[in-house]
C-alpha cells in the first residue's frame, strides 16, 4: 500500500461495463510529510474518499480483492482514509 492525496475525480461515460457504478479518483502519491510526489494513479474508491483527503492506495491484483472490485478491471483502489500518522525515527 502507498499513501496518496485525492486531487480530483475522473468521469468516464464510456467505459467497460464492469466499471459502472464505481467512483474513480485521481490520486497523487505523497511523502510521509504529505508533500506531493510526481505522478498520479486513477483508483476506484471503495471507502467514500473525497478530494483533499490523504488515503491508502492498494495496487495490482490486490486491488481486486475488495467486495466492490472483485472481478473488475481495476489496478488501484482507495482502501482507506488516513486520519493520522504516528512516525518514530
Amino acid at each position: 500500500m502507498t499513501l496518496g492525496k485525492v486531487i480530483g475525480t475522473v468521469w468516464a461515460t464510456r467505459k467497460d461495463e464492469k466499471l459502472t457504478g464505481l467512483k474513480l479518483l485521481l490520486v497523487r502519491p505523497v511523502e510521509l510529510d504529505y508533500t506531493l510526489k510526481s505522478g498520479y494513479v486513477v483508483a476506484a474508491d471503495t471507502v467514500g474518499a473525497g478530494v483533499g483527503e490523504i488515503v491508502m492506495i492498494t495496487t495490482g491484483s490486490s486491488a481486486r480483492q475488495s467486495e466492490l472490485t472483485a472481478g473488475k478491471p481495476v489496478d488501484a483502489v482507495v482502501s482507506g482514509i488516513i486520519d493520522k500518522l504516528d512516525i518514530s525515527e
